[in-house]
């Protein structure tokens, strides 16, 4: 009897970086559960499996290709760029995601980093580490830039939900916000019914520009040294979507002459970033910020992104019980 029951396995729960209650999931099943999976261990632990439970195990088409009984993916993710949804849409697997677990907890990133850059918080940190303070006889040795938030002009590109939740955020700190179009538009594609603006202009007229989109081949280095040339000369890039959406080398440039005011990232195009990553001599920058892809990461934002994945789980295999043996 238990061999017919469909196979349930979580292949990362070593990602989550706090300890979390896994939620029992209230449809008769095979659970299997691994800390972590290497890339060869992938098709072994998925051989017989119903559904897969994924944060960023990659599963690529030359594996699921190779697991005939697998029926739904469920990533513990807002994006699905670790997975050939091509290769799934032609095997019949479903996909499922959790697009809006992160959207406070992002978002309040987005703004750690802007006021770290803004403020100067780590330059001003620093002197007080190094006694410059202690020993400057002022009260207040104002020696690094300060700007404000308020009045400034913040362009968003993605309008889902983590993209709303900044807008909102940025609303409070007295901020004007445009939410950007696509940078590639059809002709029967109008920025102006949806509420958006034409991507060329969110890209001249920000003084923030926020990136919220997915990484697809469509927005692939969506901003690349054209976009960064077209920006204020004070303008401030902040990423904590996908590092790819980014053209890495040519952000390194223009920060480097001052063609922009700075950045802060959360990502990079590959993570880990291998010693050779362009971003990594930038680090120790005065207007450049790199956090190891902590923004999704609060311990609310993890129960809430694990507990949305297992009833994705749930209401599939509710919905689509495995054939009568």
């Amino acid at each position: 009897m238990a061999r017919d029951l469909p196979k349930v396995v979580l292949l990362d729960q070593g990602a989550f970086t706090v300890e979390l209650a896994v939620k029992e999931i209230a449809v008769p099943h095979l659970w299997e559960s691994h800390r972590d999976t290497s890339p060869d261990e992938v098709q072994e632990r998925l051989q017989g499996a119903a559904v897969a439970i994924t944060n960023g195990v990659a599963l690529p088409a030359h594996v699921l290709e190779k697991l005939p009984e697998l029926r739904l993916i469920s990533a513990c993710s807002s994006g699905v760029d670790h997975i050939d949804v091509t290769c799934c849409e032609r095997q019949g697997i479903a996909v499922r995601m959790v697009p809006s677990y992160a959207a406070h907890t992002v978002a309040e990133h987005v703004f750690c980093l802007l006021l770290a850059l803004r403020r100067n918080l780590l330059a001003y940190h620093a002197d007080v580490v190094a006694g410059y303070w202690q020993a400057s006889g002022q009260f207040s040795p104002a020696r690094h830039s300060l700007g404000e938030l308020f009045g400034l002009h913040m362009g968003i590109i993605g309008g889902g939900a983590i993209g709303q939740a900044v807008a909102k955020i940025a609303k409070g700190f007295g901020m004007s916000v445009a939410f950007a179009g696509r940078k590639n538009r059809r002709p029967d594609d109008d920025p102006a019914a949806t509420g958006k603006l034409p991507f060329e202009e969110v890209i001249r007229t920000s003084d923030i520009l926020s990136i919220h989109c997915p990484l697809t081949e469509e927005t692939e280095h969506l901003i690349g040294a054209a976009e960064l040339a077209a920006m204020k000369a004070h303008a401030l890039l902040i990423n904590t979507a996908r590092g790819g959406i980014v053209d890495e080398q040519a952000l390194v440039a223009a920060i480097m002459t001052k063609q922009i005011g700075g950045a802060g990232f959360d990502v990079a195009a590959t993570e880990p970033p291998a010693e050779d990553n362009p971003l990594l001599p930038l680090v120790g920058h005065p207007q450049f910020l790199l956090t190891p892809h902590v923004a999704w990461a609060s311990a609310e934002a993890q129960q809430s992104l694990l507990d949305q994945a297992i009833a994705n789980v749930e209401t599939f295999l509710r919905e689509h019980p495995p054939a009568a043996g």
